[in-house]
């Protein structure tokens, strides 16, 4: 086992469980629940240890079992995400959740797990069936369709974060499968060309949400006067709470006159405790404390790239660089939305934000790269 990599998730996962029970304090909860654990914050924070726990059985039998065995889950995996997308978007919610036998989570999160498995068997084992399907355009061609059907239905679902985090991944699997810095150039170029087909033509036709908030993103960026009573209600105060809090922060949970903009619910109290929980974090632990989170979530991945360099295959390099992909994007995404990086995308922090399935999902995908440091080749560490 690889017991960095253990104990800085299992750190950031403890990180997550003490922000969430104050980024989720004023969440309307049942009265029972308030009177069994003391406040909605405390009750959620409960919430995220059960996940936690049932992620640590997918963390362990993903870690112990050879990754070899499980890539072959990539197909039925991947058709089963493509229908839940397709049932998802069926339904009347504004974040197109399913909920099945009481469990509810986006099938958008599930959809990018399957298709890194899937990415990572066919890279392996196509050029096996055929020469000629080793082919660099042939293995482009691959990627692009596996990633871009589900890419557009979540898109259409109005998802625009959980549809980003496929651009990383993708390039990511493309330089790893070892297709040709000329070949990846001129891809390169011709997606600057046909951005703006992308922007002006394509995105209104998928995303009613998305133009919008990219211009008010724009717009924000130029100091341009905006309305902070409406749409840059979210982004303003974020922001503001980040901007305000200083090296030490407020504090913990912090209330009272001099109280944070998250107790004054400034931040979105419904989305505080996932989408925004980088700006209770930077407001109430202060620079230092965000620091530490980029800071663990840096060592996280730095090891995740470690772990790669040791694998014996391509397959598991892929797993590794795609799941290290997807962290940096989500992570990129949702502290970047809070600091006008980025503009405002429903996305989750990894390991961090109480987000249910995502938890389970993503401690999984860290068990599949701890099961190719288990399964590496050590004749790649002698002398080391």
């Amino acid at each position: 086992m690889n017991w960095v990599l253990v104990i800085v998730m299992y750190a950031l996962l403890i990180f997550g469980v003490f922000m969430i029970e104050s980024a989720a304090r004023h969440l309307p909860v049942g009265a029972e629940n308030v009177a069994e654990h003391g406040s909605a914050g405390a009750y959620f924070a409960w919430m995220q240890k059960n996940w936690i726990a049932l992620g640590s059985l997918a963390y362990f039998a993903a870690a112990l079992v050879d990754y070899k065995w499980i890539r072959w889950l990539g197909v039925p995996l991947y058709a089963v995400s493509l229908g839940l997308m397709l049932m998802a978007m069926q339904v009347d919610d504004e974040v197109h959740r399913l909920s099945i036998a009481g469990l509810s989570f986006q099938p958008a999160q599930l959809g990018v797990m399957s298709g890194i498995i899937m990415i990572a068997w066919l890279m392996q084992d196509l050029p096996k069936l055929h020469r000629s399907l080793g082919n660099a355009f042939v293995r482009i061609a691959v990627i692009g369709l596996v990633a871009v059907v589900p890419f557009l239905m979540v898109m259409k679902m109005g998802d625009m974060g959980s549809a980003l985090v496929w651009i990383p991944v993708v390039l990511v699997a493309l330089l790893v499968a070892g297709i040709p810095f000329r070949i990846l150039s001129f891809i390169g170029f011709v997606s600057a060309g046909v951005l703006p087909i992308l922007y002006f033509v394509i995105l209104p036709l998928v995303s009613e949400r998305g133009p919008d908030r990219i211009d008010l993103w724009l717009r924000m960026l130029e100091g341009q006067e905006v309305d902070i009573r409406g749409d840059a209600y979210a982004p303003h105060n974020v922001s503001m709470a980040v901007g305000k809090a200083g090296w030490k922060g407020l504090g913990w949970n912090a209330t009272g006159e001099e109280g944070s903009l998250h107790d004054k619910r400034f931040i979105p109290h419904l989305t505080a405790h996932n989408d925004f929980i980088f700006a209770v974090i930077a407001e109430e632990l202060g620079f230092r404390g965000a620091l530490l989170l980029v800071g663990g979530f840096a060592l996280l991945l730095i090891q995740g790239l470690f772990i790669g360099f040791y694998s014996r295959d391509v397959s598991g390099r892929l797993i590794v660089c795609m799941v290290v992909a997807l962290f940096f994007a989500h992570m990129y995404e949702n502290i970047g939305m809070c600091v006008l990086l980025m503009p405002i995308t429903g996305i989750p922090l990894p390991l961090v934000s109480y987000s249910g399935t995502f938890v389970v999902i993503c401690m999984f995908l860290l068990g599949l790269v701890q099961s190719v440091w288990i399964h590496r080749r050590t004749d790649r560490l002698e002398g080391y």
